[in-house]
């Protein structure tokens, strides 16, 4: 395909976030999967005018395993050389994709969503997700037909899973976050305890804060195939809370199943999530002469509190849409340095040009020891204003504007709010729902306002409040 040549419109595979969909079901099958491994080759192929290099990672799932063989065995059955990186966190697939020179990393993993579900994040050398056009060619090549049905017989396993490379590939990822963030620091006097979400990050995060002197509790740290994010990691932080406290720990860090996010608890038990940690870094930036155009990357869903203690330091807000590639994207688009979501994703383009909880965990705890001070210290300035959200199953994503019932209560509550409030009304990249957010001043008259929205959403989008 000829650059700037126009893909038809077609069906969609690839969401904010990748490919993400149940596990063994359309377009996670062994065949449609072997095939987007097939039309991935290709591309690069055309690209390159070579035959394409790829190093694949996985998370904890049991699906983790056959979808892996299946993108392996449709790239080489292409020309592509792969190599995978066995279990690894989602960064670290694209820390090694630009380590050693790779064309592309490929990641198996679903993220937060729970172990029966599964997807394909698919990320260039620099870090980035794959362009917009090369997903479409990928659709495009499914719907069409273009790839014949892999047969059972096509379907590798690939040696590299058992062999010292995957070992190199996994021991170069943790010299990287050691050696890049802590630069001489030890973490030696430290109480932590780390939920691990029973994801990728198991075999990492643990011995990594032990090598760097700190005294860790882990819990949820024992993979099976099935528990990832079970009642655990970044989703549930309550066990974490309690941990935190029972041990007099410094801190409690939970991840997600593959390790792109972190969320905090402090020594006295309470959340610090995204928002917060944007707040600390913001500041230990600042005090290290960096954000030099004073400017941080959130979302249109970050708290509206963040805003006004980052302009209390001369620090302005810029919202991008959901998403960590929206982060990204006005990042560099803004010359910014730091920037990140509510759920714990993190970018600091000069380390890198992926979320990383591991490296947001190191760099926090960086920032907490060059200060001398509690979590909850460094936190305590950033006042967050209260904020319900109300998630809608819907059978349909229709544009709110649209549909007449959900434009005019949207209208009444945005002149509810003015002057002292915010409504967010979106769709979720990943899932069938309407996602209603407000903030304001009083909690119950906002947790009133987003079930009334809430209500009228579901009445006309065929739906139920979740």
């Amino acid at each position: 395909m000829q650059p700037g040549m126009k893909i038809k419109a077609t069906e969609k595979l690839f969401g904010t976030d990748g490919i993400r969909a149940k596990a063994g079901q359309f377009p996670l099958d062994t065949d449609t999967v072997f095939k987007i491994g097939a039309s991935l080759a290709d591309q690069f192929t055309e690209r390159l005018g070579r035959k394409p290099s790829f190093v694949i990672g996985r998370d904890t799932r049991e699906s983790g395993q056959s979808i892996l063989a299946a993108f392996y065995s449709g790239a080489i059955s292409r020309g592509a050389k792969c190599q995978s990186a066995g279990v690894i966190t989602t960064p670290g697939v694209a820390f090694i994709a630009g380590r050693y020179e790779f064309d592309a990393g490929i990641v198996i993993s679903a993220s937060h969503n729970p172990f029966e579900d599964n997807g394909i994040k698919i990320f260039s050398p620099s870090g980035r997700k794959i362009d917009d056009e090369t997903e479409r060619r990928i659709e495009e090549d499914i719907f069409s037909g273009v790839y014949k049905t892999g047969t059972p017989e096509e379907i590798t396993h690939p040696t590299d899973e058992r062999t010292v490379r995957r070992e190199e590939f996994q021991k170069a990822y943790r010299e990287h976050l050691k050696e890049f963030f802590i630069n001489g620091y030890d973490l030696s006097g430290m109480k932590i305890v780390l939920d691990c979400a029973n994801g990728a990050a198991s075999a990492y995060a643990p011995e990594l804060l032990r090598e760097l002197g700190a005294e860790v509790s882990a819990i949820n740290v024992e993979p099976n195939g099935r528990n990832i994010n079970k009642d655990c990691g970044s989703l549930h932080l309550d066990d974490l809370r309690r941990k935190v406290v029972e041990t007099s720990a410094n801190i409690g860090i939970a991840f997600d199943g593959d390790a792109d996010r972190a969320l905090f608890v402090d020594e006295k038990g309470e959340n610090v999530d995204g928002d917060g940690t944007l707040w600390i870094l913001a500041n230990y930036l600042v005090s290290k002469g960096k954000l030099v155009n004073r400017k941080v990357v959130a979302t249109v869903m970050s708290n509206i509190g963040l805003e006004i203690a980052l302009g209390n330091i001369g620090v302005g807000l810029v919202r991008a849409n959901v998403g960590d590639k929206y982060v990204l994207e006005s990042l560099l688009e803004t010359g910014s340095e730091l920037g990140g979501e509510q759920s714990g994703h993190i970018i600091v383009p000069e380390n890198g040009l992926v979320g990383d909880g591991m490296m947001t965990m190191l760099f926090v705890l960086k920032a907490m020891r060059e200060a001398a001070k509690p979590l909850s210290e460094m936190a305590a300035a950033f006042v967050r204003f209260p904020q319900i959200l109300v998630n809608v199953n819907v059978s349909k994503k229709t544009p709110f504007d649209e549909v007449e019932a959900i434009a005019c209560e949207k209208a009444i509550l945005e002149e509810e709010l003015t002057g002292k409030g915010r409504l967010l009304l979106r769709y979720s990249g990943t899932e069938n729902l309407a996602r209603v957010m407000i903030e304001g001043q009083e909690e119950d008259v906002i947790s009133d306002q987003a079930t009334r929205l809430a209500q009228v959403i579901a009445a006309e989008l065929g739906g139920s409040i979740r």
